[in-house]
């Protein structure tokens, strides 16, 4: 037979999982906006979408998702996509 959880573990455990789904919905919304921006042939909409990027990167960064130094890489890096190739 195991040891018991004490009641900190299960909360801590909880705590996790629910932390882990949110860290989730993040990093999954900043990935699609990224496929959104690159499939995109309209200009005006891919600004569009990369002020939305930024918006959801700087909301992912404030609440420690993400690293601050990979929140201004995403961003940087998606500004490649923006400009017309030439």
């Amino acid at each position: 037979m195991g040891k018991k959880k004490s009641l900190s573990v299960l909360k801590r455990e909880r705590q996790n999982e629910k932390r882990r789904i949110r860290n989730r919905i993040y990093k999954l919304k900043i990935k699609n906006l990224i496929k959104k921006i690159r499939k995109s042939k309209d200009v005006k909409e891919k600004e569009d979408i990369y002020r939305e990027l930024q918006s959801v990167v700087d909301k992912a960064v404030k609440r420690g998702v993400i690293h601050e130094n990979k929140g201004a890489r995403i961003k940087s890096k998606v500004l490649k996509y923006l400009k017309p190739a030439g």
